[in-house]
């Protein structure tokens, strides 16, 4: 029986084994914390946004790094395919708004748990992995063109695989010989959760390039006084616009976002993260807290306001307009005494009022740790991997699934759908290539 030796159980790890499991093959996945598929727990926000219900084209639109590289492994397995995977499995999904889909239960321990019974027949071993245990191959012999060579213009041959990869040395010094191995450790986020970045070492080790990785889907940093006055503070249907510093829009979208200790997070910050390239430029992100209003329909509301209570103070006037943790912030802001009548409002301050409203810019000072993203972008350069069966072109008999590729989506669902069409064709392409090593 073929060998096929997976490193790491996360999302990517585990549907890979369930798909060499079911080729028939002796699989066993090294896993280096106490507890498989931890990272799954703390996606969607604890409910584990499994996948996007949208075709295979539309998804690869919402792939900010490498879309083309997905093009065969998504088309055999699209989202729907997913779905119909993790329904075999027992779990109730339900679509909602952006098309995310989530478990019926909203708990990613159901998730988690199909995941591993989907993979049952593959043993885990909890041992981590030092290195790669490698061989050289011999040189392949040269056949004789079919069409005679120009002289003038000889053709470069593409050199094969130098090394194939035929087990891996665990931390514990325990050495696991298989005909095929394949890596699916995860980037460097939430490395409580397992991620500690092993993989590059192993993907170094047999000669691959790796692109630098760095934060995506993460919170964002201000210096701003006004985001540590209202921490804690969550604002739902605000609209969150991101522009760089020539004030281009990179990023417009309506939804939820918090206040925090060190700037901005919740899920409009996350997704407004991936758009952002912190090593050619900076950002200002700009809250537009009535965006159901246009500007000249929101004046003309405070003006009906101000004739309903026109000798109220200003301070209380705002507390009709705005969360009540905003409003010293956003008073201070326009420069409006806070117990001015507001039939005392002059017209241009009325305006001031209305562009603080529509236009509250903080500037940004850059991403959150690597450690704290959802997703890591970057790492193991797509165009030294095979995109049908992921096998690595350096190494032979070495493959890669999931995060530790340099794929990277916007949230929604699409960052796991990743995972599980990587995961299923690494699975499949390293359980075929046992076969015919076998062979």
């Amino acid at each position: 029986m073929a060998k096929v030796l997976i490193v790491g159980a996360g999302a990517a790890g585990l549907m890979a084994a369930g798909a060499a499991v079911r080729q028939g093959h002796q699989v066993t996945v090294l896993e280096h914390t106490d507890k498989p598929g931890q990272k799954i727990l703390v996606t969607g926000k604890g409910r584990c946004n499994v996948t996007n219900d949208c075709t295979a084209e539309e998804f690869l639109h919402h792939v900010r790094t490498n879309p083309r590289f997905l093009f065969s492994s998504l088309g055999a397995f699209p989202p729907a395919r997913t779905m119909e995977l993790f329904e075999s499995l027992g779990v109730e999904l339900k679509v909602e708004r952006g098309r995310r889909v989530f478990p019926v239960s909203d708990k990613a321990e159901e998730i988690r748990q199909a995941l591993l019974r989907y993979a049952q027949d593959a043993e885990i071993v909890y041992d981590g992995a030092k290195k790669l245990l490698l061989e050289e191959l011999p040189p392949e012999p040269e056949a004789a063109p079919a069409v005679p060579e120009n002289p003038r213009h000889p053709k470069k041959k593409k050199a094969g695989p130098a090394l194939r990869c035929v087990g891996v040395r665990g931390t514990s010094g325990k050495e696991y010989r298989a005909d095929a191995v394949l890596v699916a450790t995860g980037g460097v986020s939430y490395p409580t959760t397992g991620s500690t970045g092993d993989g590059y070492r192993l993907a170094r080790q047999a000669g691959h390039t790796l692109v630098e990785p760095v934060p995506s889907l993460v919170s964002l940093v201000s210096h701003d006084p006004d985001c540590k006055k209202m921490m804690g503070l969550a604002l739902k249907n605000v609209t969150l616009t991101l522009k760089n510093q020539k004030k281009k829009v990179v990023f417009q979208e309506q939804g939820e976002m918090l206040f925090t200790h060190f700037g901005l997070s919740g899920p409009l910050v996350l997704s407004a993260s991936a758009h952002a390239n912190w090593s050619r430029d900076t950002y200002t992100a700009v809250l537009d807290l009535k965006p159901a209003l246009e500007e000249e329909k929101l004046e003309a509301r405070i003006l009906r306001d101000i004739a309903q209570a026109p000798n109220k103070a200003f301070h209380n006037f705002l507390e009709g307009l705005l969360p009540r943790r905003m409003v010293p912030v956003r008073g201070a802001g326009v420069d409006i005494a806070p117990d001015l009548p507001v039939n005392a409002l002059t017209k241009a301050q009325r305006r001031r009022l209305v562009e603080a409203m529509k236009h509250f810019a903080l500037p940004l000072a850059g991403p959150r740790p690597i450690r704290e993203a959802i997703v890591t972008a970057g790492g193991v350069k797509t165009g030294e991997v095979d995109p049908g069966t992921m096998m690595s072109k350096k190494t032979a008999g070495l493959f890669f699934a999931g995060e530790i590729l340099d794929l990277d989506a916007y949230t929604g669902g699409f960052n796991l759908q990743i995972a599980w069409c990587t995961g299923r064709a690494a699975g499949e392409g390293a359980a075929r290539y046992s076969k015919e090593e076998r062979e």
